[in-house]
């Protein structure tokens, strides 16, 4: 399908960069700056690693580790050789990292040692008790058939399990014509990455998708018009597309310097962004929220061209407005590992109310349907419903779970996405939130979105999260979490009465929870299962008898 366009391979992209933009600086951290053949060489250091390791084509290698210089090397490293990066969320513990690794069957992991108080070798020592089984670094353990190696990034390591510079240095007796043939042996359509949901329900899935996710984010440089003279300020975790497509693959595709930060903070990001001339700021809601009240309390002169906000959603409306005015245009998208990201993109041709109250427009080869996920009739403009996704990235399927694929993606190849949407007479997408978290309320639906942005627009209020609470009339009801602007103490009763006589009953929440900040998942989404379990934890369980 749509072969007019050539299919490239993720090694090959860096291969290309050292050739067009060698000597300009590609990577920084801190005070360490890599250029563009720089970096193509420590990737290759780390190709040649991995063969000697024994990584074959089609393994799986899970990465764990914060945003480091050394994620980026192995990206790409990964992709030459012909296998197949499994990044796991940092924020994992014991069990999760546990189950990623069996259910993705990985032969080798790569974790940092640690990282300020989070310990990851004393997590996986936990997980693993038969460390020790084995010899000269290869592994035989029970619960983990497959894992052959572990590589330990850092000063630390476990019983029988590797240093960085080990495989590194074991790298130096593999020849350049080895890993030539390697690289040119992988085919685009092979497993590029498996990609864990985030995991706000349920145990995450693995989303396989291949080297063709390239040309949606060639076609989007293009689109907006990035270059060499740009430059990202990646605070974004890489184990999540939006980093690893929007920034990493982009930087590489374009030329662009990235700036590459352990992990988010306002503040020092504006900080960087000032000294460091950074063009374009990507962000969820949360982040943009964040750089906004920082930037009112101590301004700084920046020099943005734009940036990336995914918008449509109405609690997000007023965050992105306010970023038009003290930041400058943003771009608006909608994506999902399944379909890969800005699947919808704005331009700088749209106007800014479509760029602030929509999700984009569909990029090139992808179609968008709507449908009433009860009856799966089509739904006409300005109606929501289910989002259903057809082209050329979508999904593979999930690892190893053939059920939950067929689920997902229909005999006619759509993706049934799970998430609330409509489309516009315009044209473009408005993303409204997963179909799961909305409420039924004696009957009647209520989108949390709503009134948690009526709940924004109070003084006292920063932000609003709204979930259900189970309720033996009406069988939900929802309860709100917030959080305090500092204008004024919250008053729960006081805000639930300004709301009577303004929206319907149905939609007013029963209860409102002060919180000094959410559980988020680190892609900056607001972990509702969490907010849900603390619900019924703080207010009792009705089916038990309410405390």
């Amino acid at each position: 399908m749509n072969e007019w366009y050539p299919k490239r391979t993720l090694g090959s992209l860096l291969d290309r960069a050292a050739i067009r933009f060698g000597a300009r600086d590609a990577l920084v951290q801190g005070d360490q700056i890599w250029t563009f053949a720089e970096w193509h060489e420590e990737a290759d250091r780390v190709a040649k690693g991995l063969i000697a390791y024994g990584v074959e084509p089609g393994d799986r290698i899970a990465v764990w580790m914060t945003n480091r210089p050394e994620w980026l090397f192995l990206m790409f490293a990964i992709a030459k050789v012909g296998a197949c990066i499994v990044p796991l969320n940092t924020r994992y513990r014991t069990d999760d990292v546990a189950y990623t690794l069996t259910q993705s069957r990985s032969s080798l992991l790569i974790s940092v040692d640690r990282s300020g108080p989070v310990n990851y070798g004393a997590m996986i020592a936990d997980a693993m008790p038969d460390l020790g089984n084995g010899r000269d670094g290869a592994l035989q353990l029970e619960g983990f058939p497959e894992l052959r190696r572990i590589v330990f990034l850092g000063n630390e390591t476990l019983p029988n399990t590797s240093s960085w510079d080990s495989m590194l240095e074991a790298g130096l007796a593999i020849r350049d014509a080895n890993l030539q043939a390697r690289a040119d042996a992988v085919n685009p359509d092979d497993l590029l990455l498996i990609g864990y949901t985030s995991g706000t329900t349920g145990h995450p899935k693995g989303v396989m998708q291949s080297h063709v996710v390239i040309r949606n984010v060639h076609e989007r440089a293009q689109l907006l018009g990035m270059s060499f003279e740009d430059v990202h300020l990646n605070y974004m975790p890489m184990f999540h597309i939006y980093g690893y497509s929007e920034l990493t693959m982009m930087s590489v595709l374009t030329g662009a310097k990235q700036i590459l930060m352990e992990a988010f903070d306002a503040d020092t990001a504006l900080d960087i962004a000032e000294r460091g001339g950074v063009t374009i700021l990507h962000g969820f809601e949360a982040h943009w929220l964040d750089l906004l009240t920082a930037q009112e309390k101590r301004p700084r002169k920046l020099n943005l061209r734009f940036g990336t906000l995914p918008s449509g959603v109405e609690t997000t409306i007023p965050v992105a407005e306010k970023a038009q005015d003290i930041f400058g245009p943003t771009i608006s998208g909608y994506g999902m590992t399944e379909a890969w990201a800005f699947i919808t993109c704005s331009n700088f041709g749209h106007s800014r109310e479509q760029r602030v109250h929509t999700s984009g427009y569909p990029m090139n080869d992808y179609e968008f349907r709507i449908i009433d996920p009860e009856t799966g009739k089509e739904q006409p403009a300005g109606t929501p419903g289910e989002i259903l996704i057809r082209g050329y990235a979508v999904m593979k399927g999930y690892w190893d779970k053939p059920e939950e694929t067929a689920a997902a993606i229909d005999s006619d190849g759509w993706l049934h996405s799970g998430d609330m949407g409509l489309m516009r007479p315009d044209g473009h997408l408005v993303f409204q939130g997963r179909y799961k978290d909305m409420l039924k309320v004696g009957g009647e639906n209520v989108s949390p979105a709503e009134m948690e942005a009526y709940l924004r627009n109070m003084p006292e209020v920063l932000d609003a999260a709204i979930v259900s609470y189970p309720d033996p009339r009406l069988t939900e009801v929802p309860v709100a979490f917030v959080l305090p602007s500092g204008e004024g103490a919250i008053h729960p009763d006081a805000l639930i009465e300004r709301c009577k006589g303004r929206v319907a009953s149905f939609k007013i929440p029963r209860y409102i929870i002060e919180l000094e900040a959410y559980p988020m998942t680190p892609s900056g989404k607001i972990r509702k299962i969490e907010l849900r379990a603390m619900a019924l934890n703080l207010l009792g369980d009705p089916a038990k008898g309410a405390a």
